[in-house]
């Protein structure tokens, strides 16, 4: 490859409202002679040459979320502003979607349903789980021969090349959840090359497991502010107490794992639910009138798809997802995942584990390169996090925070759903990260705004 990123020749996409182009990357530093493609969109600015402020990257997170219609999607939503300022622009990262997605096959029985109880309860149970983990591992390192090169580092590597092959002179970066942690790994491999960057729904500076761990207990600290909001419902035929919901929900989780709804939906599947519920208040009223439904009369349509999500995207998100948390941090011992679930469960009996992707790595290969997060080098940038995320925990966001000296960080207190900036539509956030974006005016100090509160 030559030592110069060429320059990007983009062509109509396969999706409206963008247009597309292909970069040739390294697969890994240390070998330069074998490449992978990156696919990368763009949405063009709409305002007057005087606005113009160069190219806006834009990641959605994941590991392994797609974002090449990403420019389009939060294109529309980002302030008149941002749009009539930047391009906007789109990738695949390595390993997802449109540049040399991963698959991992079954994945240990990911997608057969019912899945089998997600929370083991006893010895055996355990040694189950951490079978079917080992499983996950084996398919995983068997279909791809190449996933030691697909991690941060080198992704945050392959963004580099695509703002040098679009000629900005510095990287301009929005990065949401994952995104985060993916900025981060930029400034510390390129500090000098860092322009406005704003991380939004922070992830934590700790090693995958770690960060698992602590989302699964604010997993639970959340469910209790579901279970009491819908407490103060009794129209949704729930209880109104926290405890009589959690019996309700209790019952539904024993039914569905002794008689599967539609001969798919059970517990694991169950918990899959309660975890996206949990992410975004929006979900919660249509989750609690489905719960409500088939507690009450039996009806579980509301609960879940006909059929289980096994398409092309769902396999490859799923594989990415695992193969770059096993290839960026240090791995979990056996004795200490069950050591962890143990302590979850005592805490709940119940614990919602579907967040627990690096589990997986204790069967996995040593990583190539850690991802390194933060530097001394690198300009102030911006954060934005909601205080009650239970998916980027508040706590673990300011613990990142302290890694990329001189950032600021804008909170929206009273706000419980992840993913902040032009998704909430709080204008004390928006307003101020337009700012920085638009004319670089960083906060003097960190920013508290008001948020939404609980849904009605």
């Amino acid at each position: 490859m030559p030592a110069s990123a060429e320059p990007l020749v983009f062509e109509p996409c396969p999706f409206e409202g963008a247009e597309c182009a292909e970069l040739a990357v390294p697969l890994d530093e240390r070998d330069s002679d074998a490449e992978i493609m990156i696919s990368v969109s763009r949405v063009r600015a709409t305002g007057t040459p005087e606005e113009y402020r160069g190219a806006l990257l834009v990641n959605p997170g994941g590991p392994g979320g797609s974002g090449l219609e990403y420019s389009v999607s939060k294109g529309k939503k980002l302030p008149e502003q941002v749009r009539r300022s930047y391009d906007i622009i789109g990738f695949d990262p390595r390993g997802v979607g449109r540049s040399a997605p991963l698959d991992c096959g079954e994945l240990g029985g990911l997608f057969n349903h019912p899945a089998p109880e997600p929370v083991p309860a006893d010895r055996a149970q355990e040694r189950a789980h951490l079978d079917r983990l080992a499983h996950m591992a084996e398919d995983c390192l068997r279909h791809n021969p190449d996933s030691a090169a697909m991690n941060t580092m080198n992704t945050a590597r392959d963004m580099d090349r695509i703002r040098e092959a679009l000629g900005e002179p510095k990287l301009n970066f929005l990065g949401v959840s994952y995104g985060t942690y993916l900025g981060a790994a930029y400034a510390a491999e390129f500090p000098e090359r860092v322009g406005r960057m704003v991380l939004d729904s922070v992830v934590s500076p700790d090693r995958w497991h770690d960060f698992d761990v602590q989302q699964a207990y604010a997993m639970l600290r959340q469910r209790d502010v579901l279970f009491d909001w819908i407490a103060a419902r009794p129209e949704l035929g729930l209880g109104t107490t926290r405890d009589e919901v959690r019996d309700a929900y209790t019952r539904a989780r024993i039914g569905l794992t002794e008689t599967p709804a539609r001969g798919t939906f059970g517990a694991a599947e169950f918990d899959n639910l309660v975890y996206k519920t949990l992410s975004r208040t929006e979900r919660w009223r249509p989750f609690a009138e489905a719960l409500g439904a088939y507690v009450n009369s039996g009806n579980a349509d509301g609960l879940g798809p006909a059929l289980p999500e096994t398409d092309t995207e769902s396999r490859n998100y799923e594989a990415a997802l695992r193969t770059v948390k096993c290839n960026d941090s240090t791995r979990p011992s056996r004795a200490e995942i069950i050591s962890d679930i143990r302590q979850l469960r005592e805490t709940d009996p119940r614990p919602i584990l579907t967040g627990l992707e690096s589990t997986t790595c204790a069967f996995w290969d040593r990583p190539r390169q850690s991802a390194q997060l933060g530097s001394p080098d690198m300009p102030p940038i911006l954060l934005t996090q909601a205080e009650l995320d239970p998916t980027t925990p508040y706590h673990g966001a300011k613990r990142m925070q302290a890694e990329l000296p001189g950032s600021r960080m804008i909170t929206a207190q009273d706000s419980y759903s992840h993913g902040l900036f032009a998704s909430q539509r709080i204008a004390c956030v928006d307003d101020a990260a337009a700012a920085y974006l638009v004319d670089g005016h960083l906060p003097e100090r960190d920013l508290h705004c008001p948020g939404p509160g609980l849904p009605e």
